[in-house]
């Protein structure tokens, strides 16, 4: 089963559902394994039927229920369309930096909707590329990843590392290097203070213990988001994630 990561890795494919989201995928040119329709269905919309009358992609007519569990639905409202999609081969090397570069680095997530919500900010504030750091981090194929990032994932590169210092390394030998800007609440500096607009790679920590030791160490900087002193709590990583994109984006806006 797809939803399990590794059947879903060992296949190569992960499974999408919503109009949107396989809109994109068709749209952004991601390698479509196989449409699963309902069989039970009497009438499919004209949308559907459209992607089922592209060439060259394999169709399977399924029962209700089982599209439903699938989909991770109620047996009475299965999704009208499953699409198998496949895993793109990313790497850090596939990427190219520029003088206004943005990326967003994710240290050792533990949970697929945050994932899923950063990977939908970091496409909604114009960053060039999303990577998750950690062997163990979640994976942004995970279904709750898929179903947070709205479409997102299949428009801007996401790319997974096993460790800060192969990202660092990475970025250190790009022609236009990116300042390396961590976000912790310890940050000497808050984020406005610092000058977001030329190349840019936040790194946002864990969930729990936020930042590793070797991101503080090999970060140029770190930075804190100004707050409430009667706050009862720090924001949560997806939403620390989407705070320090929109400074980015206010920055440069101000700039252009």
């Amino acid at each position: 089963m797809l939803r399990n990561r590794t059947k879903r890795h060992r296949a190569g494919s992960f499974l999408v559902q919503g109009v949107r989201p396989i809109s994109l995928a068709v749209e952004h040119g991601w390698n479509i394994e196989a449409l699963l329709y309902d069989a039970d269905r009497r009438r499919l919309s004209d949308w559907a039927r459209g992607l089922l009358e592209r060439p060259h992609i394999e169709q399977a007519a399924v029962s209700g229920p089982l599209l439903a569990e699938l989909g991770e639905k109620e047996d009475d409202n299965p999704p009208e369309l499953l699409a198998q999609v496949a895993i793109p081969q990313r790497k850090l090397a596939d990427l190219e930096t520029r003088t206004d570069w943005l990326g967003i680095v994710i240290d050792r997530p533990t949970s697929p909707g945050n994932v899923g919500s950063l990977i939908r900010s970091a496409d909604a504030f114009g960053a060039d590329a999303v990577i998750i750091a950690g062997r163990n981090a979640a994976d942004p194929y995970d279904p709750k990843a898929v179903r947070a990032t709205t479409g997102s994932l299949f428009a801007i590169p996401v790319i997974s590392a096993a460790s800060a210092h192969e990202v660092v390394e990475w970025a250190r030998k790009q022609p236009h290097t990116p300042s390396i800007l961590g976000t912790d609440e310890r940050g000497e500096k808050t984020l406005s203070e610092h000058d977001l607009r030329g190349p840019v790679m936040l790194v946002v920590g864990n969930e729990t213990t936020g930042m590793s030791k070797a991101w503080f160490e090999l970060a140029d900087a770190t930075a804190r988001i100004p707050m409430s002193p009667k706050a009862a709590s720090s924001l949560n990583a997806a939403n620390a994630g989407s705070v320090a994109l929109y400074e980015v984006a206010r920055q440069r806006a101000i700039t252009n």
